[in-house]
């Protein structure tokens, strides 16, 4: 049997190819892979439906937030909302548009915003790993740009691209090099802002900052100083809301959103497994594929650490063991609590990858440094080569065998549900996205219920419980949606209006005797007040 003939001209595209790959500086690349990931996420963006249309159950309730925020209500004193006041925040000047937009205007700008947040992850990354060289940056900036996940989760308005984005300039400013900044430096105080207010975002943001204080521990006076400027960053945002209604913030954003959730429905290891390792797009894949691959992931970055260490005769610096540690802990996460949601993994995949990078770049390191002179000289430029053809190949991947999500809800349908709600009127939908894209979340009516999230709202009132697991039978969950109903003038219900709405027997008697569901729609199951 013969080996595989190299040909002439196969030599020479491959020099070639090397070649170029050569003349690419780190910044290039990092302008280069940033483009590359915009590109793939305004493709997702401008799929049907997913700028106008309802694609997501939880961006209603952030833009809903910042909506009232704007208009005098405060989260937590005058409605329920489970998640720390961050993105709230966030969305406050696109909520300010919207008072000229529209809710639909002002929600499109805000998916727009989000998914520049997600983008920013990408020249992040790579600034935070460019010192390391041309492989590091094509690794951790190409990873963040094709991602599935990450992609996903920048579609609408999510935590997720928010979360990475605070928590890397954080990183960016705390970070010189491979080392951490010394004590003296402002970096370290606005770092610590910057985690800070990356957990009024979303809690995750303890684990990188957890960490960070471990390696911080030789110099008491730097972790002092980063502790500091995670509170200032923290506490600045947050302490008003606590302030105007301390009670109501436990419940909704501890009890009901970091607590635990009774009985919750479990999501399988696997699917979690392989939508942290990036397949998503592909259809049902075997799980010996999928284990394979995170074998493989996780395999090279434990051996291959270990044995660029052996070889350099040197620890891995502290922007290798953060990023390990960091994404590590993350991962582990991920796998343990009953709820999971694909757009959880926008936050991993920076960490991913730049534990990924790092750990490339140094047994390319160790390699160069020790290894014979022929192999020596192919890792210099090989690997870059090669991972910048592995990414073309997963960026055609994204383009032609994408499984994006459906609108639930199509631009269309939501033109002809204008058209039989009046402009104003008061509106009791258990998916207030609805609300929002369709113009009809703003009400004149004073005393109109404020739902913007059922779920939250059943967790929060009952200690953890849902409509699955007994939230009908707390007496303040049934007279909070017994009331709401009472002054509902239109009920938008959707498809999974049973896992939000608990519906008790006289709940459902209430509504199927006061109200009449609106002919001609048939997608949509909108109902009117009798009479």
């Amino acid at each position: 049997m013969t080996g595989v003939q190299v040909t002439p001209e196969l030599r020479g595209a491959w020099v070639g190819a090397r070649a170029r790959a050569d003349r690419l500086s780190p910044a290039v690349l990092i302008i280069a892979l940033s483009a590359l990931g915009l590109g793939l996420r305004v493709y997702c963006l401008l799929r049907p439906g997913y700028l106008m249309g309802v694609t997501e159950y939880d961006d209603g309730s952030y833009f809903g937030s910042a909506i009232r925020l704007v208009q005098g209500q405060l989260p937590y004193r005058d409605f329920v909302f489970v998640q720390p006041p961050g993105i709230t925040l966030l969305m406050a000047p696109a909520a300010l548009l919207a008072k000229v937009t529209g809710t639909a205007g002002g929600l499109a700008v805000g998916r727009i915003l989000t998914m520049l947040a997600g983008t920013a992850s990408i020249p992040l990354t790579g600034l935070l790993v460019r010192h390391r060289g041309r492989l590091a940056v094509v690794i951790a900036c190409g990873i963040c740009a094709v991602h599935p996940d990450a992609i996903f989760a920048a579609h609408t308005v999510l935590v997720e691209p928010w979360l990475a984005l605070f928590c890397l300039i954080g990183a960016l400013l705390l970070f010189r090099g491979d080392q951490l900044a010394p004590a003296g430096s402002r970096r370290v105080a606005w770092a610590g802002v910057a985690f800070g207010f990356a957990g009024v975002v979303e809690a995750w943001a303890i684990v990188p900052v957890l960490v960070l204080l471990t390696l911080s521990a030789r110099q008491p006076r730097r972790a002092l100083v980063f502790a500091a400027g995670v509170t200032a960053g923290f506490a600045v945002p947050t302490l008003p809301f606590l302030a105007l209604a301390p009670g109501s913030f436990y419940r909704s954003v501890i009890t009901a959103q970091v607590g635990s959730r009774l009985n919750a429905t479990s999501v399988y290891s696997l699917y979690r497994i392989r939508l942290m390792a990036g397949m998503s797009d592909l259809t049902h894949p075997s799980a010996v594929l999928v284990l394979l691959v995170t074998a493989l992931v996780t395999g090279f970055g434990a051996l291959g650490g270990v044995a660029a260490w052996s070889r350099l005769e040197q620890p891995p610096p502290a922007l290798d063991w953060y990023a390990a540690v960091a994404g590590g802990l993350m991962a582990m996460i991920f796998l343990w609590p009953p709820q999971f949601h694909y757009h959880f993994v926008g936050f991993l995949v920076p960490f991913l990858a730049m534990a990924v990078a790092l750990t490339a770049a140094r047994v390319v390191q160790a390699v160069t440094a020790t290894g014979p002179p022929r192999l020596a000289a192919l890792a210099r430029s090989g690997p870059v080569t090669l991972a910048v053809l592995g990414l073309a190949v997963a960026a055609v991947v994204q383009f032609r065998y994408e499984t994006p999500l459906q609108a639930s809800v199509t631009p269309a349908q939501l033109a002809a549900a204008r058209q039989v709600i009046q402009p104003g009127a008061c509106v009791l939908a258990d998916e207030v996205s609805y609300l929002v894209t369709s113009d009809r979340f703003v009400t004149r009516v004073a005393d109109c219920p404020e739902i913007d999230d059922g779920t939250g709202v059943n967790y929060a009132l009952s200690h953890g419980l849902n409509t699955g697991t007994g939230a009908a039978q707390v007496p303040s969950v049934a007279a909070l949606w017994r009331s709401a109903f009472a002054r509902a003038q239109y009920v938008w219900l959707s498809v999974h209006a049973y896992k939000r709405i608990p519906w008790t027997p006289a709940l459902q008697r209430y509504f199927h005797a006061h109200f009449t569901r609106i002919n001609g729609l048939p997608a949509l199951r909108i109902y009117q007040r009798r009479g």
